[in-house]
């Protein structure tokens, strides 16, 4: 069994083990109707259809019926209900965020219609931020196959979807949130590596500095975790190439959160290693909220959507 197998293996144990009530508020979307059948199926999770209108409840029929999904709950906005949320705007993705907040559900996963921008959205206005994180980011968990089990060879990306142009403070709260997150989901201990251009100073300029001084910010908010910067990918990745570049680095090339300095060196990045190294790509997974909302890219398979689902489930307290 490859890494990639026993990551999600473990991954499906713990989610079964718990089993939390996930909403779907795109339960009527194809491949989201699919996911919930093997979700059932398997016992992963308690999937509960978020829908809009009274009378449409098309857990009963459409895309689910045709996927062959029963004995799912299904949650339509009844007027009743809109008025004990105080919802204005009853939209499936923000009804079922405010049953998240509510406590009804444990969890919800969006995006396969609906864009980032709208699931961002509905977490700030309806969720709110987790104590001592005011931006909210996200983290691509990149796979790979290969001889071993460690949990290492499971890397978070951040941030890769959200924040276009971080300041070095979003920076390091993103590495916060990312450490938080991958703690509920991976299991380990975070080694953050604060990428660049330079190592150490091989290279100087305003985008080497505002890493830098990221840096400072994040070993002053978490100082039980082991933190580098500014450094190459290779220094933060390979022990034989940090011991030239880094000699002194605290993470020594063995960092498993690796932070990019801005919205397009992640996306590019986690887009060549899943491409380029045939690594499987999970997320993006949302940070930085008070609960468990999470994205889905509109591409996402119903493999995807089922890990994401998996993932969200872990993450609930």
């Amino acid at each position: 069994m490859g890494e990639r197998d026993t990551f999600l293996s473990g991954l499906y144990d713990r989610a079964r083990a718990r089993r939390p009530r996930i909403g779907f508020p795109e339960a009527d979307e194809p491949r989201t109707a699919q996911a919930i059948k093997l979700l059932v199926e398997n016992g992963l999770v308690w999937p509960v259809a978020v829908g809009t209108p009274a009378g449409e409840v098309w857990g009963a029929g459409g895309e689910m019926h045709a996927a062959g999904v029963e004995n799912v709950t299904v949650v339509t906005a009844e007027p009743e209900l809109i008025d004990r949320l105080g919802l204005e705007e009853p939209t499936p993705l923000r009804l079922a965020t405010a049953l998240l907040h509510s406590g009804e559900l444990d969890g919800v996963v969006a995006g396969a219609r609906n864009t980032t921008a709208d699931v961002v959205r509905a977490g700030l206005r309806l969720l709110g931020t987790a104590p001592g994180i005011e931006t909210v980011s996200s983290s691509f968990y990149m796979l790979f196959d290969g001889p071993s089990a460690r949990p290492e060879d499971v890397l978070t990306f951040t941030d890769a979807a959200v924040v276009a142009d971080p300041t070095p403070t979003q920076l390091a709260e993103i590495a916060d949130a990312a450490c938080r997150a991958r703690a509920a989901i991976v299991g380990d201990e975070s080694r953050v590596a604060f990428l660049s251009y330079s190592t150490h100073g091989s290279a100087g300029g305003l985008p080497v500095q505002l890493v830098r001084e990221a840096v400072e910010r994040f070993r002053a908010r978490r100082p039980d975790v082991p933190a580098d910067g500014e450094l190459q990918v290779d220094a933060a990745l390979v022990p034989d190439v940090a011991r030239h570049k880094a000699p002194k680095s605290p993470i020594a090339g063995r960092a498993n959160v690796l932070v990019f300095p801005n919205l397009d060196a992640g996306n590019i990045a986690y887009k060549l290693v899943q491409r380029l190294a045939s690594a499987d790509a999970l997320g993006p997974i949302l940070q930085g909220l008070s609960a468990p909302l999470n994205d889905l890219s509109r591409g996402a398979s119903v493999e995807d959507i089922v890990n994401v689902a998996c993932i969200t489930a872990v993450m609930a307290a």
